[in-house]
């Protein structure tokens, strides 16, 4: 019996979420419209906005590509093959020499 009126309880709390989010969504929907117009006027200029960003991003990119690049290869070449002494010092106390 209490396990069916959670199970009640749980479903009419859904139903009352379920219709809250239409109402905010109805609410959202209307002041989007009234804001931007019915040409969609906001949207475009955002849109477009987001384009001239995204080509000044793309430049960028292309202009530093190969800065990046020769930064990554010169420190890929920066390999020291020497041992350092005190690698060499605490190798010679593990083995006794």
């Amino acid at each position: 019996a209490r396990g069916d009126r959670m199970k009640q309880a749980k479903v009419d709390a859904d139903e009352l979420i379920k219709t809250y989010r239409m109402e905010q969504q109805d609410a959202f929907d209307k002041k989007a419209a009234a804001d931007g117009g019915s040409g969609g006027n906001a949207s475009a200029k955002l849109q477009a906005e987001t384009q001239q960003d995204i080509q000044a991003m793309q430049a960028m990119f292309h202009k530093n590509a190969q800065k990046a690049v020769d930064v990554l290869l010169s420190k890929c070449c920066e390999v020291s093959l020497g041992v350092p002494t005190a690698r060499v010092r605490s190798t010679q106390k593990l083995y006794g020499k």
